[in-house]
């Protein structure tokens, strides 16, 4: 005879009411999301207006053993639709021992614009933050733009970046969009294609247009120098440095632009065991800046960055958990182990779910043209398994600050040969 418990029907009602909430957030920003695409789409910018007032930029690029993508990305990156004379690219190698150091050297050699900057072995490994800080030391433009070492900007993606910057002196920052250069590449990044394309179009413009709350993405943006010594640069600290910089940036007053139409196509693991330690990382930073700011949380001046905090601790923990819980009383009480009395239209509410995800991940995928039968096909698939993935991936991450391992290293994602798809 199924075990039955009150502690059952409270877990069970706290799971799937937390669940819901989130879904119903989710498809809020969804609706904003697409408001954003459509004003974006609307909205025609005066090229010329600004072409001759284009300030000079530095882009900073941190680099620890890329030989096998670094050529690639400067040869694009040099060839971006921006006045030469008013590029400067620094690309910090961080002690590689690979070839990156001779790749930049003899490019240095051939194009004055290349500012190469080589931290000694001895004193490298310090992570990205430390990289971009020394890049930041070295930079003379009034503008920083960031890109990594894996990055293949299209044309005008700097100069749109630039140019929405300078239209609006409230902006501290602006990002672009990144797309996923080996997105064929195998069923991973597959996966990876559709997440990082919702998270930009639901997450990222959403929140924009509701609250004008942007994240820092860590590549394919642009930073006013004077916000970063405001902030005090990069936190060294920090694993996912972007996210941290971009709460000081909020605390300091400025804004943040999500700007879709400036992309950069980038890298993505192609290997599961990569991905997990990427996303493990991804994690572990975000738990750093939980940390950090929980305290100060509710102290914002801005009662949206507070809600906006909030949401991040509810997205990794309180979400998570509660997910965990919905699943193992699915599994107990499918064998017959436990019994909820609680009445309720349950299995809608999941099939319910489920079918929100669905159309709304369908709704970003045809934005960008990728709403094959394929990709829908796999969307579904990813429900029950690519999603799944991440309550293991959180809670290591979690063991792994608990023990204190390692933490504010530099631990890239491993890179493969660049192949371009169609």
């Amino acid at each position: 005879m199924p075990f039955s418990s009150p502690v059952f029907e409270i877990l069970f009602l706290f799971a799937v009411s937390t669940i819901w909430l989130m879904i119903l957030y989710q498809l809020i920003l969804s609706f904003f999301g697409y408001l954003y695409r459509q004003r974006n789409e609307k909205q025609r910018w005066d090229i010329d207006k600004y072409q001759k007032q284009l300030p000079s930029v530095s882009i900073l690029i941190p680099a620890r053993n890329e030989d096998i993508v670094l050529e690639k990305t400067l040869k694009n990156i040099l060839s971006l639709d921006y006045p030469k004379k008013k590029m400067e690219v620094i690309v910090i190698n961080d002690g590689s021992t690979d070839n990156t150091e001779s790749i930049l050297n003899t490019m240095a050699a051939q194009d004055y614009r290349i500012k190469p900057v080589h931290i000694p072995l001895a004193s490298s490994g310090k992570g990205k933050a430390h990289a971009l800080n020394i890049g930041l030391s070295e930079a003379s433009s009034e503008f920083i733009a960031v890109y990594d070492a894996d990055n293949n900007p299209e044309h005008t993606s700097l100069k749109q970046l630039v140019i929405h910057l300078l239209s609006d002196d409230k902006l501290g920052a602006v990002i672009g969009k990144f797309r996923t250069l080996n997105r064929k590449r195998n069923l991973l990044t597959r996966f990876i294609n559709i997440e990082t394309l919702s998270f930009q179009w639901i997450v990222q413009a959403g929140r924009f247009w509701a609250f004008g709350i942007a994240i820092l993405p860590g590549t394919n943006c642009v930073i006013r120098k004077e916000v970063l010594k405001n902030c005090g640069g990069w936190d060294e600290k920090a694993i996912t440095e972007d996210s941290e910089l971009s709460i000081r940036i909020y605390q300091k007053g400025w804004k943040i632009q999500f700007v879709p139409t400036a992309v950069t196509w980038e890298q993505e693991p192609e290997k599961l065991k990569t991905w997990i330690r990427q996303r493990t990382r991804w994690v572990r930073g975000n738990n750093y800046v939980i940390r950090k700011f929980f305290g100060q949380a509710l102290l914002l001046k801005s009662r949206i960055l507070s809600w906006e905090f909030l949401y991040l601790f509810l997205l990794y923990y309180i979400f998570l958990f509660a997910i965990v819980i919905s699943h193992l009383i699915f599994i107990l009480g499918g064998l017959g182990i436990i019994s909820i009395a609680a009445p309720g239209p349950y299995t809608a509410v999941w099939g319910s779910a489920f079918i929100l995800f669905l159309l709304e991940i369908i709704l970003v995928l045809s934005y960008e043209d990728e709403d094959s039968f394929l990709n829908i096909l796999l969307t579904a698939f990813m429900y029950f398994s690519y999603c799944q993935l991440w309550i293991y991936v959180v809670f290591k991450s979690l063991c792994m600050d608990l023990t204190g391992k390692r933490i504010g290293i530099w631990d890239k994602t491993e890179r493969t040969a660049q192949v371009e798809e169609e």
